[in-house]
């Protein structure tokens, strides 16, 4: 892990780089040929902030027998995403905990395997553990749909850095926040990038039967419109994606839009280029990942994504922390994991101790991180969310800048 000067460059890259949809400004563009022969510009350095907040605070904090929990995949088929975020989580911990000898905060993993029918086992367990005054997750809207009564019962804080399902703010749960934007940006951001960007004309719609991909295709199906010439659903574990291939192929759209997880995206995309499709295959924040361009191989060169989320690679001195401790690239995800366990630390240094007071807390903050500023309104939902597009190139995902404008 770097000292806290080197920390302070983290601050750098994202912050202002997501603040006010001003991302591409904050960048520096290089142009090179897209995937599935697309031509898009790519972004390949971001402006430094100065005020993001960070987790070793002022290293003066006190406190005692107090944990932070992640609830979410550890294992299961999309397991990644999650590993993503809570290594992020440990990252802010460690740092914090180094700096704050008086206020050493422990850390505790829950696995729901990201499985709704899972989820509410380890998220009862967690919440009847008087110490864990905070959580980070669920990663995914189906658990986090299943098991928000869960935490709003027992006054249990819970900050998700990925799952976007629109109605999760719609069941008036006060311990409920979103780290991110939701689907009801991410799906017009989609289509707008899709059609405007990638230049398609005729788009296939193909959804998977989790709420996130059931939400995420409805939104993106309804700002598509007229360019989407059709649509069909698979399930999840599905691994022959022949019969919806066939219809695909029968419609010859220009690329296709998948809504679901990277598990069942990286074959259907094998499956599709081996049949002949040389159109762009887009996916959402829940395909992007190095999971996809491992499992999908060369088909994967066809591919974009979308997703309410910045690159950690580009963040240099974070990238190094994160290396350093994980011996790992970050991922998708792993700078929401680190923003949403600062504030959860910011809090428990301010004095904010017992899940009533740092409930508060969350709710009234209104600060920067590295990857957005933080600021929710009534309902758990950020006040100035942005989308962000991604390609593959030479076997990498790269980022492009700020799409949906």
């Amino acid at each position: 892990m770097l000292r806290k000067k080197a920390i302070a460059g983290v601050a750098a890259a994202a912050a202002l780089l997501l603040l006010a949809g001003c991302a591409n400004q904050a960048a520096t563009p290089s142009s090179s040929s897209g995937s599935g022969g697309v031509d898009v510009p790519t972004v390949t350095s971001v402006e430094t902030p100065k005020d993001a907040v960070l987790p070793a605070g002022d290293g003066k904090a006190t406190c005692s027998n107090l944990t932070i929990g992640y609830i979410g995949a550890e294992t299961g088929p999309n397991a990644q995403l999650g590993i993503n975020i809570f290594n992020g989580v440990q990252l802010a911990i460690d740092q914090h905990n180094k700096a704050n000898p008086g206020c050493q905060v422990a850390f505790k993993k829950f696995d729901t395997e990201g499985d709704p029918n899972k989820a509410t086992g380890p998220v009862t367990q967690a919440v009847s553990e008087s110490d864990i005054v905070g959580v980070i997750g669920l990663p995914f809207s189906g658990e986090s749909k299943a098991t928000g009564n869960i935490f709003e019962q027992q006054g249990l804080v819970h900050i998700t850095p990925s799952a976007t399902n629109p109605d999760l703010t719609k069941n008036d749960w006060s311990t409920f926040f979103r780290g991110l934007g939701n689907d009801s940006q991410q799906g017009p951001a989609a289509a707008k990038f899709v059609t405007d960007t990638l230049k398609a004309k005729k788009v296939y719609l193909v959804q998977d039967d989790s709420d996130y991909g059931i939400g995420l295709a409805k939104t993106t199906g309804d700002a598509l419109g007229s360019a989407k010439i059709g649509s069909d659903k698979v399930t999840t574990g599905q691994k022959d994606f022949s019969a919806v291939i066939s219809k695909i192929m029968n419609a010859k759209p220009d690329a296709v839009y998948y809504a679901g997880y990277y598990a069942e995206a990286a074959p259907f995309d094998q499956q599709l280029v081996a049949k002949g499709f040389t159109g762009s295959f887009v996916g959402p924040d829940g395909v992007k990942d190095d999971q996809f361009i491992k499992l999908a191989g060369d088909a994967s060169k066809n591919a974009f994504f979308t997703c309410p989320c910045i690159p950690g690679e580009l963040l240099k001195d974070f990238e190094g922390q994160y290396k350093t401790a994980f011996s790992a690239e970050p991922g998708t995800y792993s700078i929401e994991g680190y923003d949403a366990a600062t504030v959860l630390l910011s809090g428990i240094d301010a004095g904010k101790t017992s899940r009533a007071d740092l409930k508060s807390w969350v709710k009234d903050y209104d600060k920067d991180g590295l990857s957005k500023h933080y600021k929710w309104d009534s309902t758990g939902e950020l006040q100035a969310p942005a989308v962000y597009g991604y390609k593959i190139e030479d076997g990498k995902i790269v980022y492009i800048g700020q799409i949906g404008k």
